[in-house]
């Protein structure tokens, strides 16, 4: 950790959907680091936030370091490499920069699967569905090949990685109650991973206890291919 710098208050603005706020949340936890969250309504930005957001997405990390003025963080990525960079506690990155930069690639793969995510929960008939579903079973195949025997994608050591996909899995616990995606049948790494995930207190944490009600009014707004499948 930096010996210069003293945060003297950390408030994260968030979203209770939002995975890449997730990620963030996870970070600080795991870091042990105290801070606070300001929840916004993504339909309705306040102006406040609109002001503070270039990008007007979550999260960002509002940082008050001691005796200077307010400093605003946006992209989950940079948060994340903000918090293990400063805050004291354990390391969410592998020292070896070889390593480290393969887990940056990784997460950068998390990424591309919420965006597959959304295609998948936005679909409205079965031909986008699969399409979506497809994608993602092939990106996770990829991860099948890259896992070892866990129980997190680095071993013993949780990381920045563990944080990202937890809130990809998330996804499919209410999923899962939905319909037979069959995303994980054939790779019993990534299940073991996405089970070792589901009981980490910084993962069960890093959502509100009314994610799951969230969620669903989610798929019903978009008239979700997938709850079509529940009924």
């Amino acid at each position: 950790m930096s010996s210069e710098f003293r945060p003297a208050r950390l408030t994260l603005v968030s979203h209770h959907l939002c995975p890449y706020v997730q990620r963030a949340v996870i970070a600080l936890m795991e870091k042990g680091a105290p801070f606070q969250r300001r929840f916004i309504d993504l339909a309705a930005k306040p102006e406040w936030f609109t002001a503070l957001s270039p990008l007007g997405k979550v999260p960002l990390l509002l940082v008050e370091p001691a005796g200077a003025p307010q400093a605003v963080l946006f992209e989950s990525s940079v948060i994340c490499e903000f918090v293990e960079e400063t805050v004291e506690g354990p390391k969410l990155h592998p020292d070896d920069p070889l390593e480290r930069a393969r887990h940056r690639g990784w997460m950068e793969f998390g990424s591309t699967i919420l965006a597959d995510l959304w295609g998948l929960e936005t679909a409205t008939d079965a031909a986008g569905y699969e399409r979506a579903r497809a994608r993602i079973v092939d990106k996770f195949a990829r991860v099948e090949d890259v896992l070892g025997n866990g129980p997190y994608f680095a071993g013993d050591a949780f990381s920045l990685v563990d944080a990202v996909f937890a809130p990809i899995f998330r996804y499919f616990d209410l999923f899962d109650t939905l319909a037979d995606t069959a995303v994980f049948a054939a790779l019993p790494r990534v299940q073991a991973w996405r089970q070792a995930l589901s009981v980490r207190p910084s993962v069960r944490a890093a959502v509100e206890p009314d994610y799951p009600d969230r969620l669903r009014d989610f798929l019903v707004r978009h008239d979700a291919f997938l709850l079509k499948q529940a009924a």
